[in-house]
């Protein structure tokens, strides 16, 4: 995973890296229970990737849905992975399943 991409521990880290950014975040939600561990792992290189591209216009964060289930349930999020976009604390556009990178760009570049 890039280092542009930030990992909270908790749903109060989650919440302070909302709070400290101007922007849209791009939260990717992932599983960590065997079903959900190959996909997401895919999907980090994907997130990664995006993160650097979009560098400077979003603020990237990966979430385990385990370690912080706040903002699971605070944004509806019922799978992993799912991508939601979130912009002034709510969500302004959300995907579930795996995606590769032009997938993730179209969803990025149609809701940005």
């Amino acid at each position: 995973m890039a280092r542009r991409v930030h990992q909270p521990l908790e749903n109060q880290e989650f919440d302070f890296i909302l709070g400290m950014t101007d922007g849209p975040v791009l939260a990717y939600f992932c599983g960590t229970w065997p079903k959900a561990v190959k996909v997401c792992k895919q999907m980090d290189e994907v997130v990664g990737e995006a993160a650097e591209e979009y560098a400077g216009r979003l603020t990237a964060v990966k979430v385990d849905m385990t370690r912080c289930p706040g903002p699971v349930q605070r944004y509806g999020v019922t799978a992993a992975p799912t991508v939601v976009l979130i912009k002034g604390g709510k969500a302004t556009a959300a995907e579930s399943g795996p995606m590769d990178g032009t997938a993730l760009k179209g969803f990025l570049n149609s809701n940005l």
